[in-house]
């Protein structure tokens, strides 16, 4: 719980992976409503925050059970919280970005502030600094769902605090990798360098 609502959770400090959080995204079955989105690699090592998710998910679901359920609970509750270590819904692996990590994915139709810690207080984060790879600490929103007749918990993207970057998680090269370093001119009829 955070701020005294049950439903609510501050993580402690995440990775991000798929940041949409400066433009939003069409789902990736490619209908429906395009959405801020981000997936958060939490340390298995970080109890706290995985209690409180599972305490925020138990309120979503009591909640909802009585009001969106008909009071009946699903007997096999859909939850937003997967383990890395495992595999997806579908029965493929995890990425190697979330072995010894819980995988959760959050979003929202709202945009999300992205901020830092600075001398002054909290300042937004340039999006140009804002990417996969980069560790936050997160405030998620978890609530019951009842759509196309499947029932579960999901969780809605609240605010993202940037605490440092990370080894960007996107599999391509900085620019300054590419071409940091002079290339030598090799001559085309000798194959060596001028």
């Amino acid at each position: 719980m955070y701020q005294n609502i049950p439903t609510k959770v501050r993580t402690g400090e995440v990775r991000l992976s798929y940041a949409s959080l400066t433009t939003p995204r069409a789902p990736l079955q490619g209908s429906g409503e395009e959405k801020y989105s981000v997936t958060l690699l939490i340390p298995k090592t970080d109890a706290a925050t995985y209690q409180n998710i599972l305490s925020s998910i138990e309120a979503a679901a009591q909640s909802a059970q009585g009001s969106l359920w008909n009071g009946v609970r699903p007997p096999a509750l859909p939850t937003p919280i997967h383990d890395g270590d495992g595999v997806r819904e579908n029965g493929t692996p995890f990425g190697a970005e979330c072995k010894g990590h819980w995988v959760m994915t959050a979003n929202s139709k709202n945009k999300p502030q992205v901020m830092r810690r600075t001398d002054l207080g909290l300042a937004e984060v340039p999006p140009q600094e804002i990417y996969s790879g980069m560790y936050a600490e997160v405030t998620v929103n978890f609530f019951g769902y009842n759509s196309n007749g499947k029932r579960g918990v999901g969780c809605g993207l609240g605010n993202v605090l940037k605490t440092r970057d990370g080894e960007p998680l996107s599999g391509g090269a900085s620019a300054e990798a590419d071409f940091g370093e002079p290339q030598a001119t090799v001559n085309p009829l000798t194959g060596m360098p001028f």
